[in-house]
């Protein structure tokens, strides 16, 4: 059976850079998907991703993304456009960034069929531990670009909560389970 798997990545300590762990929240408290649909707050994890990345058959990608376009902007691209690169001036063998995972995958021959990233253009990577008021702002139109790319995978996603969840941007996600350490 074919595996899906969407990853929020970034830093919820860092502002914008953890808008594609919000996404994914938002995703996984909203929506309910089959079980070969994995959504994962990937945060920073770095090399431990890797095993994410193997076992995919198409592989969702939800970050803060810094093209240098305007702040606010979303962007969609496919794996062809993707950086995937190996770098050896590293201070810690825990500083990987995702775009190592990709290279290692590729080394390996594992890359899933399918690579699609989803973003945004960040405002401000400092402003604490919430998104900025841009990007909080974008939050429901990501999702909405990432059930799309599923649906165009074959996957529904069902809403899984009452209506009235929806209005509070700063839900509590009880049932939302990170990455294992």
């Amino acid at each position: 059976m074919e595996r899906i798997v969407v990853l929020g990545l970034g830093n919820i300590l860092y502002g914008d850079e953890g808008f594609g762990v919000r996404v994914a929240e938002r995703l996984y408290s909203r929506y309910a998907f089959p079980d070969n649909v994995e959504i994962v707050d990937a945060g920073t994890q770095g090399h431990p991703l890797l095993a994410f990345v193997e076992r995919a058959t198409r592989l969702l990608l939800l970050d803060a993304v810094d093209f240098g376009l305007q702040p606010g902007t979303t962007v969609e691209k496919d794996s062809t456009d993707i950086p995937a690169y190996l770098s050896a001036h590293k201070m810690s063998l825990h500083q990987n960034s995702f775009s190592e995972v990709l290279a290692l995958a590729e080394l390996k021959d594992c890359l899933p069929e399918e690579i699609r990233l989803i973003g945004a253009q960040p405002l401000d990577m400092t402003y604490g531990n919430t998104l900025s008021p841009l990007l909080l702002s974008r939050l429901d139109t990501l999702v909405d670009m990432a059930l799309h790319q599923l649906q165009a995978w074959g996957v529904p996603g069902r809403p899984a909560c009452p209506e009235s969840v929806f209005q509070n941007p700063e839900i509590s996600l009880e049932r939302y389970v990170p990455l294992p350490a």
